[in-house]
């Protein structure tokens, strides 16, 4: 799981070296090196496996404070393939082209394989006072393996004691479907579904003659993914752990479809769609299609997080159309399952580090732990003071008309503000956490959040006899904390064997066969699926879930320190 002795004895020379060297990313107009003095000019190169559509270059509000305050400009480049960086990544480690900085997202063994990666132990240690307090009793987390306990990555998409105060998943309804139908239980799929065809019988047009469609799924390219086979484990119990269900108990993995209940999540939606009640255009229609159909209104519900469709939301709320945007229920399977949405995983997280071409690792590391420091925070988080939030009698506070952007018009009020634009630049407390002022870290508070509600949500919620979204889920100290936190976050060692092969096979046949399965006729759905299970065995799904069941007890021996 280590990269070689030679690559990491490369590393750390060059590291070492580069440490004491007084060269950076940039040169000045005289072509010399600038110096590594904290604050003067210096720009870094960075690549995101991301998409960021509303980066703006550091030109928005916030970045431009970030460069007065640091001196750091941040070139970056980030992935618009939804890809998740896969190819940029395989290229740079087969050509040794690194920018400064980096955000892999599922890519970080590739580049420590490679020799690209800097363990930042010693960095951190030495010039990150902000991150060693941050991280603290979590330190454990970020080491990369039990061989190799090096820290080739800050864990920053991931928050510090972070308490959800709302929910963003679940089955998603519009608010006016549910005040017309008086409020009714929506618990089941049972219950969603009696919902959308009673509202449907009454509206199967809009009023400007529009074709409603009661239900519609993204699932192109990896949303697949988000919108139609992790909702078939959340609403069975199951935690979100990407591809995989992993035991409690015994730590073992399995692809999360082998579950019964879970082909007959796949059933209701084949059931949907031979009723018309599933839109017939889910699985051949792009994102921005999806999109646009959210955003005419015509759409009664959505099963997405709500990051998935906030766009269309938006435009919604633009358009004075709240009745129309949307509500989260707990749907599952039957009454049988409890939602797992707000169990505690412990602090987990996709990360940033830095390379070994980055010619200033220690301006690097102190730029990141300034963006970590509590004034880093709240700058990235709130703004700017005076133009993005004001500070009354010691309260910190977002001024009515910078909210109202923020809920109608957030896409361009982003791109302007520079708000969450910086966020995996630098560990950051989660929701909840109050700073040395007595103040929120974050804008998301139970208060914040109720007042911010449009008038037909808190009028859908007060139906409800609830004050927010999340008051209608399980508690999450219902569930035990996960001791190997997001299993999607964990890097898949390179030297791993036929494990990528195997999986990327596994991967082909979900993303052609639950498709298959769910617009077949329902007396084909059976065999269509069962085939499905036997075509994963045969591609060697058996083998690679033993294989990553051991990586799974490697995480909790590594996190925990339990003998398993």
């Amino acid at each position: 799981m280590k990269a070689s002795k030679t690559k990491k004895l490369v590393t750390g020379l060059l590291a070492s070296t580069l440490l004491i060297s007084a060269g950076c990313g940039s040169t000045g107009d005289n072509g010399a090196a600038e110096t590594s003095d904290e604050g003067s000019p210096i720009t870094f190169s960075f690549f995101g496996a991301d998409a960021s559509p509303n980066w703006n270059k550091m030109q928005d509000a916030v970045g431009k404070k970030i460069t007065e305050v640091t001196g750091v400009t941040i070139n970056a480049e980030y992935d618009i393939t939804s890809g998740g960086g896969d190819d940029r990544i395989s290229l740079m480690a087969a050509s040794g082209d690194y920018p400064d900085l980096i955000y892999p997202k599922g890519n970080l063994s590739r580049l420590v394989d490679a020799g690209a990666m800097i363990d930042l132990t010693d960095l951190i240690e030495e010039h990150a006072p902000n991150l060693k307090k941050i991280y603290g009793e979590h330190f454990n987390r970020l080491k990369y393996s039990n061989e190799d306990q090096s820290i080739y990555w800050l864990p920053t998409n991931g928050a510090i004691d972070q308490t959800a105060f709302d929910a963003s998943n679940g089955v998603s309804i519009q608010h006016r479907v549910v005040k017309e139908l008086g409020y009714p239980e929506i618990k089941t799929l049972e219950d969603h579904e009696n919902v959308l065809r009673e509202y449907y019988e009454k509206h199967p047009t809009t009023e400007d003659g529009q074709p409603t469609i009661p239900l519609t799924l993204s699932a192109d390219g990896w949303r697949r993914m988000i919108t139609v086979t992790d909702p078939a484990v959340m609403a069975t119990g199951g935690p979100g752990d990407g591809e995989y269900f992993i035991n409690p108990d015994t730590y073992e993995a399995m692809l999360h479809y082998k579950r019964p209940e879970e082909k007959d999540y796949f059933r209701w939606l084949n059931k949907m769609y031979n009723e018309g009640l599933l839109d017939k255009e889910s699985f051949v229609q792009k994102d921005d299609q999806y999109k646009a159909k959210i955003a005419s209104g015509r759409v009664l519900s959505v099963i997405d997080p709500g990051w998935g469709y906030s766009d269309a939301e938006n435009a919604l709320k633009s358009a004075g159309m709240d009745d129309m945007t949307y509500g989260h229920y707990p749907v599952t399977l039957n009454e049988n399952y409890k939602r797992a949405d707000f169990q505690d995983m412990g602090f987990d997280g996709y990360g940033i580090g830095i390379t070994v071409n980055c010619e200033d690792p220690v301006r690097a590391i102190k730029f990141l732990d300034w963006l970590s420091s509590e004034e880093g925070q709240i700058l990235r988080n709130w703004g700017i003071e005076g133009e993005h939030y004001v500070v009354e009698d010691g309260v910190r506070t977002i001024p009515a008309d910078v909210q109202e952007r923020k809920n109608k018009d957030n896409s361009n009020f982003t791109k302007e503000s520079g708000i969450s634009l910086y966020t995996i630049f630098g560990a950051h407390y989660g929701d909840g956490v109050k700073d040395s002022t007595d103040n929120y870290y974050t804008t998301n508070f139970p208060e914040a959040i109720q007042e911010n509600y449009s008038d037909i949500e808190k009028e859908v919620l007060a139906g409800y006899e609830v004050s927010t979204w999340k008051e209608l889920f399980p508690s999450g100290d219902e569930f035990p904390v996960k001791e190997w936190g997001a299993a999607y976050n964990m890097p898949i060692p390179t030297d791993s064997g036929n494990y990528n092969v195997v999986y990327q096979k596994t991967q082909d046949i979900i993303q052609k066969r639950i498709p298959e399965a769910i617009v077949s006729s329902p007396d084909q759905f059976d065999s269509i699926y069962d085939n499905m299970l036997s075509e994963l065995d045969k591609a060697g799904a058996v083998e690679m879930e033993q294989q990553y069941t051991e990586w799974i007890k490697d995480r909790v021996r590594l996190w925990t320190g339990k003998d398993i």
